[in-house]
C-alpha cells in the first residue's frame, strides 16, 4: 500500500503548482488491462491464503504481465524508469524463490510481522542480491508503515517523471498550453 500511495502522490503532485498531469491522464495507454490484472492478482495473492508455491508463482507472473505493459508503453517518459524498478524487483524476487528479501532491521523499524505463509517480501535466511530487497523502512507509527526497495524508489520516480511530462496549466489541455497559446505578446528579435 505504501508504494501505491507514493505513486498516487507522485501522479497528483503537479496539482500542487497549478498544473495537471494531462500527459498521463489523457494518454491512450497500450494494453491497459494488463496492469490492472497484475495489480488485482497481487492484491488477491497477498490477501488470500493461497498455497505458498501457487502464491510465489503468481507473484512472478504479475511481474511478467507488468513487463509486457511497460514494454508496450516504453515510449512514454518515465516508463523506462518504472521498468528499471520493476526489473530490479522482479529479478530479485525470481532469484529468491518468489519473495523479495527484506532487511530484518527494516522489518523491525516498520513494525511488521509477516507470520506464517506467503509474503511478497520476507526476511530470508540466505538472500540473493539482498541490497535490492526491502532494505528501507517507512517506520511505525507513521501511516502505511512498511518496507521498500531500490526498485520501489525507481518506480515512484518513474511515475513522477511521467506525471510531470506533458503537464498543462489547470483549465487547459496540453495542446492549448503550447507557446502558440500563450496570451502574452511575443518578443520578436
Amino acid at each position: 500500500m505504501l508504494l501505491i500511495a507514493v505513486c498516487a502522490l507522485a501522479l497528483l503532485s503537479p496539482l500542487a503548482v497549478g498544473r495537471w498531469p494531462a500527459g498521463v491522464l489523457l494518454r491512450r495507454w497500450r494494453l491497459t488491462p494488463l496492469v490492472w490484472l497484475a495489480l488485482a492478482v497481487q492484491v488477491v495473492m497477498v490477501q488470500a491464503a493461497l498455497p505458498e508455491p501457487v502464491a510465489k508463482g503468481l507473484h512472478l507472473a504479475t511481474y511478467v504481465v507488468a513487463f509486457v505493459f511497460l514494454w508496450a508503453n516504453r515510449a512514454v517518459r518515465g516508463v523506462l524508469v518504472v521498468g528499471a524498478g520493476a526489473l530490479s524487483n522482479g529479478v530479485t524476487i525470481a532469484l529468491n524463490g518468489g519473495s523479495l528479501p527484506a532487511s530484518p532491521r527494516a522489518v523491525e523499524l516498520a513494525g511488521l510481522d509477516h507470520g506464517e505463509g506467503f509474503s511478497n517480501s520476507a526476511v530470508l535466511a540466505d538472500p540473493v542480491l539482498p541490497w535490492l530487497g526491502d532494505v528501507f523502512a517507512w517506520p511505525a507509527p507513521l501511516p502505511l508503515a512498511n518496507t521498500f526497495s531500490v526498485g520501489d524508489v525507481l518506480i515512484a520516480v518513474g511515475v513522477a517523471i511521467a506525471a510531470w511530462s506533458g503537464t498543462a496549466r489547470l483549465g487547459r489541455t496540453p495542446a492549448e498550453s503550447g507557446p502558440e497559446a500563450d496570451p502574452r505578446p511575443s518578443v520578436q528579435a
